[in-house]
């Protein structure tokens, strides 16, 4: 798309269709870190969580049952999925728990370069020397943030890492099963798979002392979440990746609002430059993808226009 060119309406809707969805994520951080401080168990938590994805996705599906909307060619590849996101969510469970919502979100915003860097060395494309930059600058921000070895460093703050590694294997996964599998099949799996596996635990991890502001912030969390994944499979429809990537760092700005309005908590100086360095690396990043892949449209065309004899 030129610059020069005013974006078509369903871009422009697929834009506020990524920005709404990212502050569903942001208001899932911060009840999940609401609920971890008052005490909810663990697995009782992402059991609601769950399950309100898998039945509301369930029932929103349910006219395409008829279709196969069920029917998959690669049943392993979802159970390896759903593992990721389910160890993705209890590393967000417990992280959340040692660090304020702003900065984690940050931290777990790498996740994208990490992506992008593991892909290309797992697919054989060559990784130019600004994307390699982009990944150091990353890294820096998220150590700005961490500070290890500093007065206020405690090894839980090392559980947002452990998100970024989970997400990236789910993320490959996710775009190596989006070549043939619908997304809403996808979405089925997953939610159904937490919710299994959190179901089966769910036992040992019962607490029937909960207080009614906990139980609606567990409702909250599980809303948000379902809400967010189907706005960005929504945004996705609308706008191709490369422009809406951009607009998801949006979700750190809102999750310092929510960290704000929720925990009165504000990152100092250094927290906050972290975060920016981060924001500008995936922002960049993001430039860079979309700059390549117009460069790659044009070299086609070229070789289309000038056939070689």
């Amino acid at each position: 798309m030129n610059l020069a060119t005013p974006p078509k309406p369903s871009t422009l809707v697929g834009i506020a269709l990524a920005i709404a969805a990212t502050a569903c994520f942001a208001c899932l951080d911060t009840t999940t870190r609401f609920v971890t401080i008052a005490g909810v168990p663990m697995i009782m938590a992402l059991w609601v969580r769950y399950g309100i994805q898998a039945l509301s996705t369930t029932a929103l599906t349910r006219r395409r049952w008829a279709e196969g909307i069920w029917r998959t060619a690669h049943p392993k590849y979802h159970l390896v999925r759903g593992l990721l996101l389910m160890g993705s969510s209890l590393f967000v469970f417990l992280g959340l728990k040692h660090m304020p919502v702003g900065e984690f979100t940050a931290i777990a915003m790498i996740t994208p370069l990490v992506v992008t860097v593991i892909a290309a060395y797992f697919f054989k494309e060559p990784i130019s020397p600004l994307r390699w930059l982009l990944l150091v600058a990353g890294f820096v921000g998220t150590m700005m943030i961490i500070r290890p070895g500093g007065e206020s460093f405690n090894w839980g703050l090392l559980f947002p890492l452990g998100s970024v590694a989970t997400n990236t294997g789910f993320q490959l996964l996710t775009s190596r099963l989006a070549r043939t599998e619908d997304p809403m099949t996808m979405q089925l799996y997953s939610g159904w798979i937490g919710f299994t596996i959190t179901a089966v635990l769910l036992p040992f991890a019962w607490s029937p002392e909960v207080a009614w502001h906990d139980a609606l912030a567990l409702v909250i969390m599980g809303a948000a979440a379902t809400l967010g994944h189907w706005l960005f499979i929504l945004a996705f429809a609308r706008a191709p990746a490369t422009v809406l990537s951009p607009y998801f760092y949006g979700q750190i700005g809102f999750a310092m609002l929510g960290g704000w309005l929720i925990f009165a908590h504000v990152p100092d100086l250094w927290s906050l430059r972290g975060m920016a360095l981060i924001a500008l690396s995936g922002c960049v990043g993001a430039w860079l993808t979309r700059h390549e892949e117009r460069h790659k449209v044009v070299d086609v065309l070229q070789e289309d226009f000038h056939p070689e004899t």
